[in-house]
């Protein structure tokens, strides 16, 4: 009788090591894994919650754990917020609700997730996981920016064929009639001759975001480029009391790239921010590297800022905080860096100024 009597006790101190080892396994893969989860009652309490989680709400476990699920998204507004109590009243025992929602991280950046819920998972306990997808927004972001840049430049290529012949003709008949032009008169002359460059350059960026120009790429001395460019550019500042403060990093390596180019985005940049000071004011040019594998450019102004719901809309078409601009410039300017495979970012505070950070990657360099 003893001896069925220890196996039937042996085999229930087995079944409780095996219980052990399973709840330590997906402890574990609670803990590990890459994706935030969230246990809670059906209270609304959270119960417990991993370290990806505790990332992404930049709380403790200590923090979180008795508070009430709604606290997490204090940081959302009031729609947000009633959007997710929505979300959770609509899951069943049976049901799996999916959903997404933009949240501004402690450092300042929006980062976008999406969550789902699903309840009854142990006996009153439920699941809510959270994960990032921040890069798959943004990805489908430049899609959609680069759908409305094919577009823009099958119109453009139109646009700029039908306004050429036109005023290739106004040009030569004006060009013409120079020399019969009455002194009183020049003012007038002056003015189209003026407004058709302009047209004419215009043009010339329409043409650019409709067939990208052919391009030579070579290494060159990006502060050289930079140095050129300023210089250019000084004239112009001096009429709107703007000063340059440059700075540029010793031994920097050669870029491979497109100097003329690269001069029209500095110009188009450089000329906003003269333009965003009517009262004058200080540019900051910076050119470092970052542990040779990019150059970055820096270029800062004291201007009035821009709102933070218009910066997702900048290099768009035809999109413009200048009263007469047409917005190509910075849509050109974009097209051109990414040709060059970098990036382009905007930082801005409205009343303090903005800072356009260009990132370009040394794939082809030597050093100087």
């Amino acid at each position: 009788m003893i001896l069925p009597y220890f196996g039937f006790h042996g085999a229930g101190v087995l079944m409780e090591i095996e219980l052990l080892k399973s709840e330590q396994k997906f402890r574990k893969i609670f803990e590990d894994s890459m994706d935030g989860l969230i246990l809670w009652n059906n209270q609304l309490q959270i119960v417990d919650i991993n370290y990806s989680a505790q990332r992404i709400f930049g709380l403790s476990k200590g923090r979180m754990i008795g508070q009430s699920l709604l606290d997490l998204f204090n940081t959302v507004d009031e729609k947000k917020q009633q959007e997710f109590l929505n979300h959770i009243k609509q899951v069943t025992d049976i049901d799996r609700q999916c959903s997404s929602m933009a949240i501004k991280m402690i450092d300042g950046k929006v980062r976008h997730f999406d969550y789902s819920t699903t309840r009854g998972i142990i006996d009153g306990l439920n699941l809510t996981v959270i994960i990032d997808v921040t890069e798959k927004a943004e990805m489908q972001e430049q899609l959609r920016k680069s759908d409305r840049l094919n577009l823009i430049g099958e119109l453009a290529a139109g646009i700029a064929h039908e306004i050429r012949n036109p005023m290739t003709a106004l040009k030569g008949f004006i060009q013409l009639l120079e020399p019969s032009i009455k002194a009183q008169h020049s003012m007038y002359y002056d003015v189209i001759t003026s407004e058709l460059a302009r047209m004419d350059s215009i043009i010339n960026e329409f043409l650019i975001l409709a067939k990208p120009q052919e391009t030579k790429f070579q290494e060159k001395d990006i502060c050289q480029i930079m140095r050129e460019t300023v210089e250019l550019l000084s004239p112009q500042a001096v009429l709107y009391n703007v000063q340059f403060h440059t700075h540029y990093e010793d031994q920097l390596p050669y870029v491979y790239c497109e100097p003329n180019q690269l001069k029209k985005v500095f110009i188009n940049l450089i000329k906003n921010a003269i333009e965003v000071m009517p009262n004058g004011g200080e540019i900051t040019i910076a050119i470092n590297s970052i542990k040779d594998q990019y150059i970055v450019i820096s270029i800062r102004d004291e201007g009035t800022g821009i709102p933070k719901d218009k910066i997702k809309k900048l290099g768009e078409p035809f999109y413009t905080t200048k009263e007469k601009g047409t917005g190509l410039g910075l849509m050109v300017s974009y097209r051109i860096i990414e040709e060059h495979n970098g990036s382009m970012e905007v930082e801005s505070e409205e009343g303090i100024g903005t800072l356009f950070k260009i990132r370009i990657p040394l794939n082809h360099l030597t050093k100087k």
